[in-house]
């Protein structure tokens, strides 16, 4: 039977395997065998994508007889489709009570089970039904690691305990685990399964930009050769997001449009995270505030709190690109609050930068503390330059100009070019203001192109109107023609121009028609047109313009 299956794969990867199991279930006449095969052919049919299928195939497993084993892993089944439907608050408690049946069963796959269930937990949030993370961390906390023969342990050991004490001891706490699992992980050969995606969270949170690229990039190209289209959507999301930290803004875009042509019902169910933040890089304030409502609605009605969470982190984002620093202050101090993993942290750079240009200096100097403390567990160059910008932000004199060095050169060495660009922006905002004039110029150009280039609008607005204040002339954006359109606005406009509808690429962008018509109407007036029917013709007249002012 194995030889069987193996053959499958050979021949047609993941999708000719769940073909393979459907038909030995429909041929077998045995019960007990026709339920074992039912069981391989969901699983088979799962990582291909096919819910649908991996459901109907579970009802015949479940008929039987199974043993308690396979009783357990069809529950366990049950609660991974649970998860990979919505991300919600009924798939923690359902994984929950599948790792604690396999316990006695499988240690070994209760482990990775409770590893699922503390994912689930996370995105859950303050919104899930029954047991909270913490309650699930501290059931996760109670499993053995294992025999004492197997030392050094096992990285899926040490994975668990580790997001377990992060989840009830905090960041300082769980970051020597979590450094050693994600380094035992990167060292071997990797499959596609839920410690994908919990590692990725843990980079994330570690604020280790190369593991985090590695694992995401990794993961896609696993993902898209072997087709399970089940894994696909989370990779290319956790590499666009990536991407859109790094200021690689049309790499996003990209990405997400592949994920839009893998399964409409795949990803009809994943809320707009990566579309709203590169919304809030971008400065479209309307595209943003839209899908930030779109975001909140969703995590509400699925009980996803993270959506919550991220989607006051975006907002801080956006506010502080438009020097709306008080609204910055006040999402950037509810997303912080929440105390969740990944975003809570991330939302210290946004609070600090706010409140500090918001004179609430208490409020940013704790929040600028707060940051001290994790980059000094994470010790990586990317947590350690936000925290040293953040320093920066909060002092005064030679200290606050050694900050934004060290901020700088750190954040210079990683990939997360737009944070650099960030660094130097603050820096000749600082410079400016200590009226070195000539030395803010330096750092403000660096700053307003790196920012322009990567489509960082809001920002890069900053920027100039510094370099303005410092004397320096800087043409505007819409006067410079290889600028003229935003990436998402130069999107829209190729969309309309091949004849999609608002509505049809409100769907592909993750927006409504409503906001599709607006961005329209400022593209029309940047390509000085009035119709779609003149849309071909004057996309092509840009195009050259933009290569004869390079």
């Amino acid at each position: 039977m194995v030889g069987g299956r193996d053959r499958a794969r050979r021949r047609g990867g993941i999708a000719a395997a769940a073909a393979f199991w459907e038909r030995a279930v429909a041929l077998t006449p045995d019960a007990a065998e026709r339920a074992a095969r039912a069981l391989t052919a969901a699983e088979a049919k799962y990582a291909a994508g096919d819910f649908l299928a991996a459901q109907t195939l579970l009802v015949t497993a479940e008929v039987g007889p199974l043993s308690e084993l396979g009783q357990a892993l069809v529950q366990r089944m049950r609660a991974q489709i649970a998860f990979a439907l919505r991300r919600g608050s009924d798939a923690p408690p359902l994984l929950l009570r599948a790792a604690q049946r396999l316990q006695n069963l499988d240690p070994e796959l209760a482990r990775r089970t409770y590893i699922e269930a503390l994912v689930a937990a996370i995105y859950a949030g303050r919104l899930v039904r029954g047991p909270d993370p913490a309650e699930v961390a501290r059931a996760a906390r109670r499993v053995p690691y294992g025999p004492v023969e197997t030392h050094p342990l096992p990285h899926a050991q040490l994975l668990l305990r580790g997001l377990a004490v992060r989840l009830t001891d905090g960041y300082q706490a769980a970051a020597p685990l979590l450094k050693e699992a994600l380094a035992r992980y990167r060292a071997q050969p990797q499959e596609l399964d839920w410690l994908c995606a919990s590692y990725n969270i843990v980079a994330m949170d570690l604020w280790d930009d190369e593991a985090w690229f590695e694992l995401a990039a990794g993961q896609a190209g696993q993902a898209r050769t072997s087709g399970t289209l089940s894994w696909l959507p989370f990779a290319l999301d956790y590499l666009a997001e990536l991407h859109t930290q790094a200021g690689e803004l049309a790499q996003a875009t990209a990405l997400l449009a592949e994920g839009e042509r893998i399964d409409p019902g795949i990803r009809a169910a994943t809320l707009p995270y990566v579309p709203l933040l590169l919304a809030a890089w971008r400065g479209d304030a309307p595209a943003a505030d839209e899908l930030a409502r779109t975001l909140a609605r969703g995590a509400v009605d699925r009980g996803e709190g993270a959506a919550l969470t991220y989607a006051d982190y975006a907002t801080a984002v956006l506010d502080n690109g438009l020097g709306h620093y008080e609204l910055a202050a006040d999402a950037a101090q509810r997303a912080s609050a929440a105390e969740e993993i990944v975003i809570s942290p991330w939302a210290l750079y946004e609070l600090t930068e706010a409140a500090a240009r918001s004179n609430q200096r208490e409020r940013a100097a704790a929040a600028a503390d707060r940051l001290a403390g994790i980059a000094e567990a994470s010790r990586t160059r990317w947590a350690r330059g936000m925290a040293a910008r953040s320093r920066a932000l909060v002092t005064s004199g030679p200290a606050a100009e050694e900050a934004y060095r060290e901020a700088i050169e750190l954040l210079d060495q990683t990939r997360m070019a737009t944070h650099a660009a960030r660094a130097r922006l603050s820096y000749g905002e600082w410079l400016r203001r200590e009226n070195r004039r000539i030395d803010a110029r330096r750092q403000l150009r660096i700053a307003f192109g790196a920012l322009s280039a990567t489509g960082v609008h809001a920002f890069a607005e900053r920027a100039r109107r510094e370099l303005l204040a410092t004397g320096e002339k800087v043409r505007k954006r819409h006067e410079d023609p290889g600028a003229e359109l935003t990436p998402q606005e130069g999107e829209i406009a190729r969309l309309a121009r091949s004849g999609r509808t608002n509505a049809e690429i409100g769907a592909q962008l993750f927006i409504g028609a409503r906001t599709v018509e607006w961005h329209l109407r400022k593209v029309f007036t940047k390509l000085d047109i009035g119709s779609r029917r003149e849309l071909d013709e004057a996309l092509r007249r840009h195009e050259v313009d933009r290569e004869v002012s390079r």
